[in-house]
């Protein structure tokens, strides 16, 4: 498992060490391999993913899987192919972020996709190459070129193409947009366009799911890998506030509104939803879905420049979706702990102070 102290590396790593397997975690920091992984027997070895010859010497002798969460560039791709050759079944996790719309359009550019039905594999993508690879234009490129690279080697290589990744290890976690409002005990909660947006999720544990399938059936393909569910961003707020016993008002911010207030990580114009197909007749099998909202969460309205809304503090001017956060004296100080733990600045806002999320 290259990068297996990640998201996914630790869900794959879960499910095949509980299934028997021998796991070896490559990683640059051993502090990063989960307790429980190492107390169910992984093997961690330190190796940063552009050391080639370190990635070599871990790999000597070969596996029954290879899994390459952190595969971004052709470069890396190249590196990848020579541990490839040994290796019954190989994974790269790609990402939606290579698909593009009849207009060129993609979920990083300026102008937002328009896909008219769910994305399947064939849909056409961008150009490989391009920009540095950690840079919004580059990211999809990038993986596109590192894709080809594997692909075209004729080693049984799949690729899986996720999006929205989430689960234990996510950095950001991107439900903390909701999660921060609840432990500020919010009576509201701003939805841009109403919640509507779609950008469909892949719970980690759902990617090892899927792996665990192409494991035992290896190939040359591209898969999409996303749950079987594309909830909307209103559905996904209402989960977090029900699991977490909080009740409050939504407001749809309308178009007119400054686009900050009401932003969250699903806020597409567009729906952007995989088609999973494939995997299904593959054999794949979710672990599961989204678990439905409560049947109520509070009452609805709608934001505007003429309207206002009233707010704890005794203002009527919406809150900056990057103010401070609260913690309330009703929680427990494990549950704060918790939560906070899973949000880790991925950014450097130092000159500012604000997180590089927004919202978080």
């Amino acid at each position: 498992m290259i990068g297996g102290a990640g998201l996914v590396g630790r869900a794959v790593s879960r499910r095949l060490l509980a299934i028997g397997w021998q796991v070896d975690v490559v990683g640059r920091d051993r502090q990063h391999l989960p307790g429980d992984l190492a107390a169910a027997g992984a093997r961690f070895i330190t190796a940063d993913r552009e050391d080639v010859p370190a990635l070599t010497e871990a790999f000597a002798g070969g596996a029954d899987l290879l899994v390459d969460c952190v595969c971004f560039t052709q470069a890396h791709a190249r590196a990848l192919l020579p541990l490839a050759a040994h290796s019954s079944s190989t994974v790269m996790i790609s990402s939606n972020a290579v698909y593009v719309d009849t207009d060129g359009h993609h979920s990083n550019s300026a102008q937002p996709p328009k896909f008219d039905a769910p994305i399947s594999e064939s849909q056409p993508t961008l150009a490989p190459g391009g920009v540095p690879y950690n840079s919004p234009l580059g990211y999809g490129g990038n993986k596109v070129a590192a894709e080809r690279v594997l692909l075209d080697s004729g080693l049984p290589v799949t690729v899986l193409r996720g999006s929205k990744i989430h689960g234990d290890g996510a950095r950001p976690a991107r439900e903390w947009i909701f999660v921060k409002r609840v432990l500020d005990r919010r009576p509201v909660v701003l939805l841009a366009h109403g919640g509507a947006g779609v950008d469909h999720p892949s719970a980690a544990v759902n990617i090892a799911a899927l792996i665990e399938t192409v494991a035992s059936k290896p190939g040359a393909r591209i898969l999409n890998a996303a749950d079987p569910d594309a909830p909307s961003a209103r559905h996904i707020s209402r989960v977090v506030a029900g699991h977490l016993g909080h009740q409050w008002s939504e407001v749809a911010v309308g178009d007119d509104v400054d686009p900050a207030l009401g932003w969250h990580p699903w806020d597409r114009r567009y729906p952007i939803v995989l088609d999973t197909t494939a995997a299904v007749q593959l054999g794949y099998q979710p672990v599961g879905t989204t678990k439905p909202p409560p049947a109520s969460t509070g009452s609805s309205a709608s934001l505007n420049r003429t309207a206002r809304y009233g707010y704890p503090n005794g203002t009527t001017t919406a809150t900056s979706p990057t103010d401070s956060i609260t913690t309330p004296r009703t929680a427990s100080s494990a549950t704060i702990q918790v939560l906070v733990l899973h949000h880790r600045c991925v950014g450097d806002r130092s000159a500012t102070g604000l997180c590089c999320w927004p919202g978080g």
